[in-house]
C-alpha cells in the first residue's frame, strides 16, 4: 500500500532506524535516538508542556484500559493495560454525579455498562434525555450520587463481540477520578516507572448547561494531587475544541482534540452556531489553530487512511504530515483485535467475536507515521510495535 507524505517509504525507513535505536520491552522504554519519531515527541514535549518526549513511539496507549479482556473503566481493566506493556492508560472517560464528583464511565447513560437495571430501587431513575441532540433512555451518573453509584458493579457493554468478559460482571465497581489518580502513583512507585493516564472530559456542554461543568472539577482535582503542570504524566482530551481550549487556560497538562467522521461536527460548534465541520479542522489552516492550545490530536482511524464502500483501506491521507507541520502528534482511535472492528482485507471468517488479522492493521497505521494508536489490546499492539520496529 501507498503513502503520502511523512508516511512515504523514505518515513518509513527512517522511523524503523530511530525506533530500532530503542528497546520496546513490554513496558515501553525512552526513547533515546533522534530522527522522524522521536522528533515528533520532541515537538511536543519542546513546546512548553513536557513529558511526553519520554514516551515510546509509536505509543501504545490501552484504550478504557484493556477493555479487551475486561470491563472496560475499572480498575481491572487499567491494571491490566499496565501489565500488558500499555504506555499510556486512558483512564477514564470522565462524568460528573449529582454531588459534584468526576467518575469513569464510556457515557453518563450507564445502563450498558453497569448492573443498575437490577437494582429495583433505582428504577424510578430510568428517563430519557436529550443528550448532544440524542434523545437517549437510560439512568444516568448525573441523576446518582457517589454513594449511590459506588452500590453498582461493571458489566461489559459489547457482550456479542465479548462473551468472555462477561465472566468478570459484577467483579469491580465505577472508580472516581481521584481513585484513578491514586492507583496511578501507587502504579508508579511499585513499577519504578512513571505512569501516564489520558482522561477524557465527556459532553462537557452537555454537563455545563446542568451545572456541573466539568473543566473546572478536573482542574481542582489534578490541582489537589500536584498533576495540573506542563509535566504532569496526564494527557487530557475531548471532542469538544471549545473544553480544551477551556483547559488550556486552567492547566499546564498536554491537551489533545478528538476528531470523529470528516462530515461531523463537534457539539460545541452545534451549541455555538459555529458552522465548521471535523473536515474543516484537519486541513493546514484548522490543524494550525489547534495547535494554539493543544499539543495533539486523536483522530479516527478513517482520518488517517479512509475505507472504501468494501471496507476495505484505500491510501492515507495528508492528515499525518500537515499534523506534524503543525507541530501536532497524532494518537488515532481505536484498534480492536475482533473482526468487525477490522478494516475488511484483515478479517478472518464472519464470527462477530473471532480474531482478525490485527498485526497487519496495526502495521498499515503504524506505516502511516502516526505517534500512537489506542487499543482495547494493550499486548496485541506491543507485539506489532516490534513487528514494525524489526522491520
Amino acid at each position: 500500500m501507498g503513502t503520502q507524505g511523512s508516511g512515504g517509504r523514505e518515513g518509513r525507513t527512517g522511523r524503523r532506524a530511530v525506533l530500532g535505536a530503542a528497546v520496546l520491552g513490554a513496558g515501553g522504554a525512552v526513547l533515546g535516538a533522534t530522527g522522524s519519531a522521536a522528533a515528533a515527541g520532541a515537538r511536543h514535549g519542546d513546546g512548553g508542556r513536557g513529558g511526553l518526549k519520554g514516551l515510546p513511539v509509536p505509543t501504545i496507549i490501552g484504550h478504557r484500559g484493556a477493555s479487551g479482556y475486561r470491563p472496560e473503566h475499572t480498575l481491572g481493566s487499567y491494571q491490566l493495560a499496565l501489565d500488558l506493556g500499555a504506555d499510556i492508560v486512558e483512564a477514564g472517560d470522565l462524568v460528573p454525579t449529582r454531588d459534584g464528583h468526576l467518575v469513569c464511565r464510556h457515557e453518563p447513560e450507564i445502563g450498558g455498562t453497569t448492573d443498575v437495571a437490577a437494582h429495583p430501587e433505582f428504577a424510578v431513575r430510568r428517563r430519557t434525555k436529550v443528550l448532544d441532540g440524542v434523545s437517549t433512555t437510560g439512568w444516568f451518573t448525573e441523576d446518582f450520587t457517589l454513594a449511590e453509584l459506588k452500590t453498582l458493579r461493571a458489566t461489559e457493554r459489547i457482550p456479542a463481540n465479548r462473551p468472555h468478559n462477561t465472566l468478570y460482571a459484577g467483579r469491580w465497581e465505577i472508580p472516581t477520578f481521584e481513585e484513578v489518580l491514586r492507583w496511578q502513583d501507587e502504579q508508579t512507585r511499585k513499577r519504578g516507572k512513571q505512569v501516564w493516564i489520558y482522561p477524557e472530559l465527556k459532553h462537557p456542554t452537555y454537563f455545563r448547561a446542568l451545572g456541573l461543568g466539568t473543566e473546572e472539577r478536573l482542574a481542582r482535582v489534578l490541582g489537589r494531587h500536584g498533576k495540573d503542570r506542563r509535566d504532569s504524566p496526564v494527557l487530557i482530551q475531548s471532542f469538544e475544541p471549545t473544553s480544551i481550549r477551556r483547559m488550556s487556560r486552567l492547566v499546564g497538562n498536554p491537551l489533545a482534540v478528538l476528531l470523529s467522521t470528516a462530515d461531523s461536527r463537534p457539539y460545541d460548534f452545534t451549541a455555538t452556531g459555529d458552522p465548521r465541520t471535523v473536515a474543516d479542522l484537519v486541513t493546514p489552516k484548522g490543524l494550525a489553530e489547534i495547535a494554539r492550545y493543544a499539543q495533539g490530536i486523536g483522530p479516527t482511524l478513517d482520518l488517517v487512511i479512509p475505507k472504501d464502500a468494501a471496507g476495505r483501506l484505500t491510501e492515507p491521507t495528508t492528515l499525518v504530515r500537515d499534523a506534524h507541520r503543525a507541530g501536532l502528534i497524532l494518537h488515532p482511535y481505536t484498534m480492536r483485535n475482533e473482526n468487525p472492528f477490522l478494516p475488511a482485507e484483515f478479517r478472518k471468517g464472519t464470527a462477530p467475536d473471532a480474531y482478525g488479522d490485527a498485526f497487519g492493521a496495526f502495521r498499515a497505521y503504524f506505516a502511516t507515521g502516526i505517534d500512537g494508536v489506542f487499543t482495547d489490546n494493550p499486548d496485541t499492539g506491543v507485539l506489532a510495535r516490534q513487528d514494525f520496529v524489526n522491520g
